[in-house]
């Protein structure tokens, strides 16, 4: 019987970056579009997708807090999603006078460009049958290694300790992603992990923060970051 397929999913430059679990490479400037790509190859079971997936209404996110505990000396790279009125502000600067509103601190040019990106997938998630999980690459890696990663991603140390990792996995990314090839190493990477949280969930083993996810009482998705 062949295994069911999962596909990891990072956010690039031009839209998203999907690797499968039988490491096959996708590229699309939606979720939907990266998605029904890999489809085409055979049906997906779960998707895994390193951005926010339910957003607060006020004050910070548990999955954001706990993440940051698991990750150690990276926990910088986990930043607290803003509110959902803030993701849907029209300019960085309404953005800013809502968080602050909201739960006293501003918001940040980086989560602020990543609005669309967010409201891509919050959107596009209520329309799917399949599973639909929220990662963050660095708690991933980190639950696979048994500890915090030492490197950043962006340094050549950071991504040959994220290389490792995914080969002792058994996730060896081949040379040639197509063009797939055209997203930055450290997303291909984001990707292929969270690739391997999709098959945890699918067999039962993967664990979510917090373990029962929050409902903001928007009628949006529950918020929790697996791993």
């Amino acid at each position: 019987m062949t295994p069911a397929r999962v596909l990891g999913v990072d956010a690039y430059r031009k839209g998203w970056v999907a690797l499968s679990s039988d490491l096959r490479g996708y590229v699309a400037a939606t979720i939907a579009e990266v998605v029904a790509a890999a489809e085409r190859d055979g049906p997906v079971a779960v998707v895994a997708i390193d951005i926010p997936i339910g957003l607060p209404t006020g004050g910070p996110r548990e999955a954001d807090r706990l993440a940051r505990r698991l990750v150690g000396r990276r926990a910088s790279s986990v930043f607290s999603t803003p509110v959902r009125a803030a993701v849907e502000a029209a300019t960085h600067a309404e953005a800013t006078a809502i968080a602050v509103a909201a739960t006293g601190k501003g918001i940040s040019q980086q989560a602020y460009a990543l609005s669309g990106k967010i409201l891509d997938v919050d959107q596009w998630v209520r329309t799917v049958p399949i599973p639909v999980l929220e990662v963050h690459p660095e708690v991933s890696f980190a639950t696979a290694a048994g500890a915090p990663l030492t490197h950043p991603k962006s340094t050549w140390a950071g991504i040959e300790e994220r290389r490792a990792i995914l080969a002792s996995l058994g996730i060896v990314v081949p040379s040639d992603l197509g063009p797939a090839g055209a997203a930055g190493v450290d997303d291909v990477l984001d990707a292929a992990i969270a690739s391997w949280t999709a098959h945890r969930y699918l067999t039962g083993d993967a664990v979510s923060y917090p373990a029962v996810p929050e409902d903001y009482g928007d009628g949006g998705p529950h918020a929790a970051i697996w791993a």
